[in-house]
Order: C-alpha cells, then sequence, then structure tokens
C-alpha cells in the first residue's frame, strides 16, 4: 500500500493507526454495555492522514467508512478485541491516534442466553475494562510512536484531561467537552483542546469534525518534525 499526496505531504510514508467508535461489552446474546459515540471523529481523522500522505490502519467498532486506497480496516467490538488489534499494529506504526471511546466497564460474567425481563429486574456485576492507552506504555515500539489520546468531559475539563495524559503516559491529549451543545458524541461538529505535558498546545474553536481532524493532523505532523510551527 503506497501512501498519497505530494512530497510535500506531512505524514507522507508514515503508517497512522486511529481508532473510531465506541465499544461494546456484551451482557448476553442481545445486549450490551456502550456508549453514544458514532465514529465520526475517527473516520475524519482517516481522512485527514490521507489527505497528509500517510498510509492508515482503522480500528473501529463503529461502521467503517467506503472502502479507501491507502486505508485498511479492521473491526472490532469489545475493548479487548480493540487492544489485540492495537497492539498488532503498532509493529508497524509511526502515529497512534486513539479516538474511539472504549467502554470503562464491561460484566463480570456474560449470560449465554438471553435475559429475560422480570419484574424484579436484574443486578450486574460491572469489572473494568483493559485500559488500551495505558497498556501501550509497555508496548515494545513505545518509545517509536507518537501517542495521542482523547478525553471525552463533562466536568474539569483541563484537569482531567492532564490528569489523564500524565497517568497514561500520552505525547498529546485532545480534550472535548461533551456535554456543550453540538460537539457532543455522535455531532457533526467538535471544539477541543490539545494539550502536552507542558500544557496547552492548540484550540480549535467549533468545526465540522473534518476541518478539526485536519488541524490535528497538522500538529501531529509539526511534532514529528514534518510540518511548519504556528
Amino acid at each position: 500500500m503506497t501512501a498519497s499526496g505530494s512530497p510535500s505531504s506531512p505524514l507522507r510514508g508514515c503508517r497512522v493507526v486511529v481508532t473510531a467508535g465506541g465499544t461494546r461489552e456484551a451482557i448476553d446474546p442481545v445486549r450490551y454495555l456502550g456508549n453514544r459515540s458514532s465514529g465520526k471523529m475517527g473516520n475524519a481523522l482517516v481522512t485527514a492522514c490521507r489527505e497528509a500522505g500517510a498510509e492508515v490502519e482503522l480500528i473501529t467498532a463503529a461502521p467503517p467508512p467506503p472502502p479507501a486506497a491507502g486505508v485498511s480496516v479492521v473491526e472490532v467490538e469489545a475493548a479487548a478485541e480493540m487492544r489485540t488489534a492495537v497492539w498488532a499494529a503498532l509493529e508497524r506504526a509511526d502515529v497512534l491516534l486513539m479516538a474511539a471511546a472504549v467502554a470503562d466497564y464491561r460484566p463480570r460474567v456474560v449470560a449465554d442466553r438471553k435475559l429475560k425481563k422480570t419484574a424484579a429486574g436484574i443486578s450486574l456485576v460491572l469489572v473494568p475494562t483493559v485500559d488500551i492507552l495505558e497498556s501501550v506504555r509497555a508496548h515494545p515500539r513505545r518509545g517509536r510512536v507518537l501517542v495521542v489520546g482523547f478525553a471525552a468531559e463533562t466536568d474539569d475539563l483541563l484537569a482531567n484531561a492532564a490528569e489523564k495524559l500524565r497517568r497514561k503516559g500520552l505525547d498529546l491529549i485532545v480534550l472535548n467537552d461533551v456535554g456543550a451543545p453540538g460537539v457532543g458524541m455522535g455531532a457533526d461538529d467538535n471544539a477541543v483542546t490539545v494539550l502536552d505535558p507542558g500544557g496547552v498546545v492548540l484550540t480549535v474553536d467549533r468545526s465540522p469534525k473534518l476541518e478539526v481532524a485536519r488541524r490535528l493532523v497538522a500538529l501531529v505532523g509539526e511534532r514529528l518534525g514534518r510540518g511548519p510551527r504556528a
């Protein structure tokens, strides 16, 4: 697979792994725990990375975009499956853009038959799912991959994002206020603030997700030493 783009394309020759969508954790053969992520931001990042000349591997828990040259797709459902796919993809990656909304919990026991509705209701015991970004810290190639996490927050935005960046050992984190009107999960627009260990490095006001993705990809190019600094 050969990346597209002109010789000046900031990610020409790079392989970028993008994760997208919200993982689903099975309760029984019919039901699952999940979230409202649509995969739109991840898909926009795929487009922006291709425009910048990168070869892209999309690992998605949402319906994938139409097939495109230079883009390979791995479809997953649960957090554990996404973790396995991410670790495999990092063997040949330069950048990881972790835009997926990974479910934080899964049922301890998954029923092998549909649970019947009862007047008494049911109780589920939930346990944490695998923390994919934190696990990446132990990957043998971690030092050769630029890792970008995403933080969907509703309160204490900057503090929570900075703590997540520190705790997971990320290079950059993309913060968005999912409680704000018009930029939450499933929306066509987004507004983000990007932090590195030194603080805020980029703010993008409300814009279509593809434009937000282009700004993020330009920043990634800068961090790789491949693009102009603002």
